[in-house]
């Protein structure tokens, strides 16, 4: 079954996110990333930074949550027991820092069937408290197609 398409375009309400310093840690040690601005203060004021920042791809921690409303929706279509991950970007602005309030807004970028799999990619919008763009992150993932029976 298709995905519907008239949720091309359509945005979802704002979800907000306060970033903590454990969390960078946390994904810092998960992902490898062994560059000490990620987990210890005094290097990352030393960087130049106000506290600990993330790795480039820790948004995905509170992007992801608010993506999941738009990919759980029934109304989509998308059955998520099929779904691969195709690709996912993320265009920083300026490092996410411990302490950082962001909201993100999620819409609908396109909606295609490739090779009779739905195909979905999805853009969230990053700010801080006021507006500002801190990061622009873009996802796309695949339902693959079920078998013939």
């Amino acid at each position: 079954m298709p995905l519907d398409a008239s949720f091309v375009g359509r945005s979802w309400p704002p979800r907000t996110y306060t970033v903590g310093r454990e969390k960078i840690r946390e994904f810092a040690r998960a992902v490898g990333a062994t560059d000490p601005v990620h987990t210890d203060e005094d290097a990352a004021r030393a960087a130049g930074h106000p506290g600990v920042i993330a790795s480039p791809t820790f948004p995905v921690v509170f992007t992801w949550e608010a993506t999941r409303e738009v990919v759980d929706d029934p109304a989509l279509g998308l059955d998520f027991t099929r779904v691969v991950h195709r690709d996912q970007s993320f265009e920083l602005h300026r490092p996410v820092v411990a302490g950082d309030v962001l909201t993100t807004v999620v819409s609908v970028d396109d909606i295609r069937e490739l090779a009779g799999n739905d195909v979905v990619t999805f853009r969230c919008d990053v700010t801080d408290p006021d507006g500002e763009t801190v990061l622009v992150c873009t996802s796309t993932l695949v339902g693959r197609a079920g078998e013939a029976t």
